[in-house]
């Protein structure tokens, strides 16, 4: 008798999250990219093997590792499917993306300066997608329903990594205008602006995604040891990812004060990362200072392909899959905690 109640509390809870968020609606950059960029001209893509190698059928999506990224387990954790699709992959349509979509672009940031280091999607322009995609939602379904959909629907957000690292620490002009300070509260009031733009076409359920300990990525550490540092981490760097990442706790704190009826958290990554960083075989890795892909130092998108001799067998031994981005695995266990901890108050 206790077992069939165990089981029946399981069944209800797991209708309950199936019926109470009814799709995950995603925006950023390659943390959380499904696969935009390939329709796109610019040369960060990764729509070729070996990125995709452990995704269902095997297959690159354009997502920037072995497999899924963190909204894929997000959406099978609300009781929805496995994987959520970009906006602009021709294989799908409206009513694929009725129940979860994806408008990332990967190497976009909050500032539309970064977008345009690698000619990529900005943020203002994936929200002019999010709304050609409500015009398309409401045609499908009435406006009742999709406004049903809109306002109960969880919207993950992502990025920031690249507002540091491929546009501050990398070219001039901010640098020029900001100190770091400065210019991390200038990213602070575009991701306010962009919240309430969201909040304003019915947004209700937001999670603000913040920064991993990006001195640790790969590529920093083989900066770091070009630099004469022995291949640590850059500490700098995680500082400026901690700082930020109060910042935006801040925020949320304040948004959800400001907005009536909102309901948005914070999504740390920094802590579990780093931990997973610090003790990689706590959790089953065996690398977490290079990647899987190439030699795993600096290689990311084309650098990073099926030709390449030095490509590890088996990812699920390594925290990393390119110099910068993690494993399917890592991604799985950052998503599982955040939606445990975090992202599971929004039900």
């Amino acid at each position: 008798m206790g077992v069939f109640i165990v089981f029946a509390m399981l069944f209800m809870q797991i209708y309950t999250i199936g019926a109470t968020v009814p799709a995950v609606i995603v925006f950023g950059d390659s943390s959380v990219d499904a696969g935009n960029n390939n329709q796109i001209q610019t040369v960060l893509k990764s729509n070729f093997r070996p990125y995709g190698r452990d995704f269902f059928g095997g297959k690159p999506t354009g997502r920037f590792s072995n497999g899924r990224v963190p909204p894929d387990f997000i959406s099978e954790s609300f009781g929805l499917r496995p994987y959520v699709p970009a906006y602009l992959d021709p294989a799908y349509n409206i009513s694929d993306f009725a129940t979860g979509v994806c408008f990332a672009s990967a190497g976009t940031g909050y500032d539309n300066t970064t977008s345009d280091v690698l000619s990529v999607i900005p943020l203002w322009k994936e929200v002019e997608y999010y709304k050609d995609y409500q015009k398309k939602l409401r045609d499908y379904l009435g406006d009742q329903k999709a406004n049903t959909i809109i306002s109960e629907a969880v919207y993950l957000t992502s990025m920031g990594t690249n507002d540091f690292l491929e546009n501050y620490y990398t070219l001039p002009n901010r640098r020029s205008q900001y100190n770091i300070n400065q210019y991390q509260d200038y990213l602070v009031t575009i991701a306010e602006s962009f919240i309430k733009e969201l909040y304003s076409l019915g947004a209700r359920k937001v999670s603000l995604g913040g920064l991993p300990p990006m001195g640790c990525l790969p590529l920093e550490r083989t900066t770091s040891f070009m630099n004469g540092n022995g291949g640590t981490c850059n500490t700098n760097y995680n500082k400026v990812a901690m700082a930020f990442n109060g910042k935006l706790s801040g925020l949320v704190e304040r948004l959800n004060n400001e907005l009536p009826g909102s309901k948005i958290v914070f999504s740390n990554p920094y802590p579990i990362f780093e931990q997973i960083v610090q003790k990689p075989s706590s959790f089953g890795f065996a690398s977490a200072s290079v990647a899987c892909c190439a030699t795993g130092l600096f290689e990311m998108g084309y650098m990073c392909d099926q030709y390449n001799p030095f490509t590890c067998s088996n990812a699920n031994t390594y925290v990393f899959w390119d110099s910068f981005h993690p494993t399917e695995k890592t991604n799985r266990i950052i998503s599982n905690h955040l939606f445990k901890t975090v992202l599971s108050t929004l039900l």
